[in-house]
């Protein structure tokens, strides 16, 4: 009976990393999907038939271009460039296999418009989305926020980052209402307003992120890989083969079997894979997760980039909820034939936010209203589910469904919280060159 120290269950991004890891840190890894293809609800789709297909749309009335030229990602998310997310990617060394390229940039919608989000000097002082005073402090602001360092208080302004809240630190700058919303929504990148009452640091740390990620590539702080995120999980594979792990697609999931409280093994088709540990999406533990909520997620398809973006090929735009009298905030992201997802001259966007009410459909309305005209609609609308207990009894760790967020930041939370859990410590990023290729020291 084949014996395992991790087995692995699906091949969405956030269980092909963790496998990832636990392969280049030495464990026997077996990976199952019981779909026939990678990806799991984050697939990437191609050609381009195969999505109105599933979406059981009919066939476009207008030439839409090679079919095999489009992958479609149902839930396309950037990543940021010097975000935690890339760094994995880099230990593991599975970048040797992809090619990632900057998107051409990063807005807000404010007051029916939309506006750069601002984060450099030069780019405060040519913002419309402050007068000339709130721009002022802004500066003031963003400049404590690029000379902070957690071990300096010098550059602490008297303030205790493990005590004083996000909200007295804004009151300290003075900053308005409208600057605090898009600083805490569109560079701290936060999807809801909790993290006001918080103590400072981690949202000091999220926009010092964005401005080091912006910092790298000048356009925006995103990165997005060439043909679609479908080309993680193919990347992973290729990397398990190099540590003779193995992935099984196409593959019947029959059960779980506990001993103990506790996994011991996988039976799948009549057979029986030993292991010590489980790692999985929702989908294959229905009784162990819960529905924390719905997301509705709309593909577009258009002929014209978003107006309003100086012509960007590829961009993301958030819409803060405040504005929109929304508990949540709706997210807008471009891409096109410059990442090699899409066929030339045509356009793939996503609008994405969480259900609040009993029409979805209107709910993004203010998103769409952005795309127009569009040439086709694939509205889906799924639970985000999420585990009911930390898995540290069961050794069973389950990843949370994707929320409606168009960056990696909040799926990276989760992979890193799965992470410590799963071996007790803290991911640390080091070249795996350096060591004897244990990430846990």
């Amino acid at each position: 009976m084949p014996e395992f120290d991790v087995i692995v269950l699906g091949t969405g991004l956030k269980e092909c990393v963790l496998s990832g890891l636990m392969s280049v840190n030495g464990k026997k890894v077996l990976h199952i999907d019981c779909n026939p293809y990678y990806g799991g609800e984050s697939a990437s789709i191609s050609p381009l038939e195969e999505l109105y297909k599933r979406f059981q749309v009919s066939a476009p009335s207008t030439p839409m271009g090679r079919g095999k030229d489009w992958n479609v990602d149902l839930i396309p998310k950037f990543l940021l460039s010097n975000g935690q997310l890339v760094k994995m990617l880099l230990y593991t060394e599975v970048t040797r296999y992809l090619d990632f390229k900057v998107a051409e940039g990063s807005f807000v919608f404010k007051g029916g418009k939309l506006h750069k989000v601002p984060c450099t000097e030069t780019e405060i002082q040519a913002s419309d989305l402050m007068g000339m005073f709130d721009k002022r402090r802004f500066r003031k602001f963003m400049s404590f926020i690029l000379n902070f360092e957690e071990n300096d208080p010098r550059t602490h302004h008297d303030m205790d980052p493990r005590i004083t809240t996000m909200r007295d630190v804004f009151r300290h700058f003075d900053l308005g209402d409208d600057v605090v919303e898009f600083t805490g929504h569109a560079l701290a990148l936060h999807v809801s307003d909790n993290y006001l009452e918080q103590p400072c640091l981690a949202t000091i740390n999220r926009i010092k992120l964005y401005s080091e990620s912006l910092a790298r590539y000048s356009l925006s702080p995103y990165l997005y890989p060439l043909f679609g995120l479908g080309e993680l999980p193919q990347g992973f594979v290729r990397l398990s083969a190099v540590y003779g792990n193995s992935y099984m697609l196409n593959r019947r999931v029959d059960d779980i079997v506990m001993e103990g409280g506790r996994v011991a093994a996988v039976r799948s088709e009549g057979e029986v894979f030993r292991c010590k540990q489980l790692i999985c999406d929702p989908s294959y533990t229905p009784e162990r997760v819960k529905k924390a909520g719905r997301v509705i997620r709309v593909i577009c398809l258009l002929n014209h980039p978003i107006k309003n973006t100086h012509d960007a090929n590829s961009c993301q735009i958030i819409l803060p909820q405040t504005h929109l009298n929304r508990k949540s905030d709706i997210y807008v992201c471009l891409l096109s034939d410059s990442h090699n997802v899409a066929a030339e001259g045509k356009y793939i966007a996503a609008v994405s936010t969480m259900v609040e009410t009993s029409n979805p459909e209107k709910e993004v309305q203010p998103g769409l209203a952005l795309l127009e005209p569009i040439m086709e609609k694939f509205v889906s609308v799924s639970n985000l589910m999420v585990p009911t207990d930390d898995g540290r009894r069961s050794q069973i760790f389950i990843s949370r469904s994707y929320d409606p967020t168009t960056h990696f930041e909040t799926e990276t939370e989760d992979i890193m919280d799965l992470y410590r859990r799963i071996t007790g410590s803290e991911f640390i990023f080091r070249n795996p060159r350096d060591g004897d290729g244990d990430s846990d020291e």
